[in-house]
């Protein structure tokens, strides 16, 4: 069975199409780029994936069933806008992540504060846009999930706590489990990427293995993706 499958997706807003006939299957144990320019779909197809949203037409199955209530409890989701309180600490944060989740893995969440140099007695209204998004980037990773859908997890941050961060992604999710990343920084994830998935005005218009990608192109997908949507 497929961790995710997407069967002739459909989704709009008032009269305004979004995604066309969205037909995917996420397997397990991959690293997937979901890779589009901005305002072409990628965050209304998270969305959906996660319950958030509705399809207007199609269906969305996650381990074989409709999201709701259990794909919650095995999806571990970082949005792309800030969802912290800010008037708690760290320390609180985190109390709470651990006792509102069951997959949630403390001891995983205090080493990477620490590696990230993030202080656990600091008011997240006391901290910069930059370390707000690795602390998010934490609570996510730390849950012991089977999938994990990280919505432009680098925007914020400079380039060598990018490659931290990268190599976090690596190595803090088992083989049963899957990574969907979203971006439009391409050239910093696609050195983890197992696939990608070209996303366009709504509609999926490539997918493939990575290394087969670059291969048959003999290109990077940076170089590849480029080309085709002519950034």
């Amino acid at each position: 069975m497929e961790l995710v499958e997407c069967r002739n997706v459909y989704k709009s807003f008032d009269d305004k199409q979004v995604l066309q006939n969205i037909n995917l299957t996420i397997p397990r144990g991959k690293i997937i780029g979901l890779l589009g320019k901005n305002g072409m779909g990628k965050t209304t197809l998270i969305k959906l994936i996660n319950d958030l949203l509705t399809p207007t037409k199609g269906e969305i199955l996650i381990n074989g069933r409709n999201p709701g209530i259990a794909s919650k409890k095995v999806i571990s989701y970082l949005p792309e806008r800030t969802y912290l309180d800010k008037s708690m600490k760290v320390s609180q944060v985190i109390k709470f992540f651990e006792e509102f989740y069951d997959n949630f893995n403390k001891d995983k969440a205090i080493k990477l504060i620490n590696d990230l140099d993030l202080e656990l007695d600091k008011k997240v209204s006391k901290m910069s846009k930059g370390m707000q998004e690795k602390l998010q980037l934490i609570l996510v990773m730390s849950r012991e999930a089977e999938l994990y859908i990280l919505d432009e997890p680098l925007g914020g941050v400079d380039p060598a706590t990018r490659d931290y961060i990268l190599d976090t992604i690596l190595s803090n999710f088992n083989e049963e489990a899957s990574v969907i990343i979203s971006t439009h920084l391409i050239s910093d994830i696609e050195r983890i990427l197992d696939e990608v998935i070209f996303i366009d005005k709504g509609k999926i218009v490539l997918t493939s293995p990575a290394d087969e990608l670059r291969k048959n192109e003999n290109a990077s997908i940076d170089e590849i993706f480029r080309r085709c949507f002519k950034c």
